[in-house]
């Protein structure tokens, strides 16, 4: 968490453009004479369009971000109408979450527009916005998303030199077997039993609860990783309203200083969200506070609610992945891992073309993949390497696929830069090691046997010697993969 690698300083200018984005959209409803709530609207949103918004081109970027008014316009329309009808309120919250959840089928275009869509929702709970708030909420979101595209796409265009690696499109699956499909059942269901529950703890501030369940249920694909991320959530937010009782409370909502503090919490939840999700909410659940108080109505009895609203939303998210649709982690592991091998493979046979004289063969792209299905591999696997997992047994066989799976990765990077020396040049002996390195991945994937006798003699030159260390660590995962002990299987929950 503290020594996290950052390359380029990606992150760090990731965050300090968000901070940048959403003060000037907090800064553009001041001067337009728009009222704190919508104000804070704005920020919100103008965080939500910085955040989400991950197409793999600069182009769909743009288009994504001008859509998000598309979808958020009509639920903030939608929540403000029905405040003080609850039962119809409650109905089109669940629908909202439904839709949101269901349209990550679609990428991550979709992917945003649904977290957009919710959080639309989301704000007219907390913020109690009513329909004749509803002109100028409607002018401090498209004036937020016109400050966040500008800061993005005009100001500081980082994607423009540093393009983003595509995110690896979901599981496939038809129907029922759609995991983007199951997952929108199970958010329903755990948003339906938060939102019942939350409402007996308070008829105000219920909401967090099912926000709770929303966010568990983002980036997740299994049982175990929405328990793990449950885990996290919970432990973020007890720090996070920790904090916020020494720095938040004392602070009596004045302007400038929690402004300042608001500003360190955006950095906080860009720079930590892809190292640490427990990071993240302590950054968020501090920046709530710190907005409570802006609003005045912050004290401690509402912090010790959140927290309990947290709870029982993580309670309800854990208890739908195990009942509505269960999605097992063994098979998600066993469905990622199988990817991340076939990218091995692709990757093994375009640097053999490149090596070879093929003048259209480039294994970059695909090494960028790799990458990213590792990401998501580690992702997967991240509830049996949690600290509190008591297998012990899957725990280290995990960590162990894990680590070969990586010492693949570091191969394929040298394998390829060796291809990309126009010295090298096609040998028989490269042909060949290149053979079994694709062989061993199709009877890895395919369940058969691996069998591999690299020649360590002839490792002399660096592509052989980078092919050869893949031998060795294919032939390595042939163990956990397929012949696990005790008959369980390598990384199941």
């Amino acid at each position: 968490m503290f020594v996290a690698p950052d390359p380029g300083r990606l992150r760090l200018r990731n965050a300090t453009r968000a901070v940048i984005g959403v003060a000037a959209a907090v800064t553009v409803s001041e001067l337009c004479g728009l009222s704190l709530t919508a104000s804070i609207t704005g920020g919100l949103a103008a965080l939500l369009a910085l955040f989400t918004v991950t197409d793999a081109t600069v182009r769909d970027q743009r288009i994504t971000t001008a859509l998000l008014p598309i979808a958020g316009f009509p639920v903030l329309a939608l929540a403000t109408s029905l405040h003080g009808i609850t039962p119809a309120r409650d109905a089109a919250f669940l629908a909202v979450v439904f839709c949101g959840v269901y349209a990550r089928r679609w990428g991550p275009r979709g992917h945003a527009l649904g977290i957009f869509a919710f959080m639309n929702f989301f704000m007219t709970q907390f913020l109690h916005a009513v329909p004749a708030q509803l002109p100028e909420l409607y002018t401090a979101v498209g004036l937020a998303l016109f400050a966040a595209g500008a800061t993005r796409f005009v100001l500081w265009p980082i994607e423009r030199h540093t393009p983003p690696a595509a995110a690896p499109s979901a599981l496939p699956g038809s129907g029922l077997a759609r995991p983007t499909t199951r997952q929108a059942f199970q958010a329903t269901a755990a948003s339906t039993l938060a939102l019942l529950v939350g409402q007996l703890l308070s008829q105000e501030r219920w909401y967090w609860a099912v926000g709770t369940v929303w966010w568990i249920f983002v980036n997740t694909a299994s049982r175990g990783e929405t328990l793990v991320r449950g885990f996290r959530r919970v432990f973020g937010t007890v720090i996070g309203i920790a904090v916020g009782l020494l720095v938040a409370i004392p602070l009596h909502g004045a302007p400038a200083p929690t402004a300042a503090l608001v500003a360190v919490c955006v950095f906080g939840i860009f720079y930590t969200a892809a190292v640490s999700y427990s990071w993240m909410m302590l950054a968020v659940t501090v920046m709530v506070s710190l907005l409570y108080g802006l609003l005045g109505v912050l004290d401690p009895g509402l912090l010790g609610l959140r927290l309990a609203e947290t709870g029982v939303g993580a309670l309800c998210a854990a208890l739908a992945v195990a009942l509505v649709l269960p999605v097992t982690t063994h098979a998600t592991n066993d469905a990622w891992i199988q990817r991340a091998l076939r990218c091995v493979h692709a990757c093994t046979a375009e640097t053999a073309r490149r090596l070879a004289g093929a003048v259209d063969a480039d294994p970059a792209p695909r090494v960028a993949e790799l990458e990213q299905l590792l990401a998501r591999v580690r992702l997967s696997v991240a509830p049996l390497v949690h600290p509190l997992n008591p297998m012990l047994g899957r725990k280290r066989r995990a960590r162990h696929v894990l680590a070969l799976l990586d010492a693949c990765a570091r191969e394929i990077r040298g394998l390829v830069a060796v291809a990309a020396d126009p010295e090298a040049s096609h040998d028989a002996r490269l042909a060949a090691a290149c053979y079994r390195v694709q062989a061993a991945v199709e009877a890895l994937t395919d369940g058969g046997d691996v069998s591999l006798q690299p020649d360590d003699s002839a490792a002399t030159e660096p592509a052989l010697a980078h092919l050869h260390g893949l031998e060795r660590a294919l032939a390595e995962l042939a163990r956990p993969l397929r012949t696990p002990p005790s008959g369980s299987p390598l990384v199941g929950a």
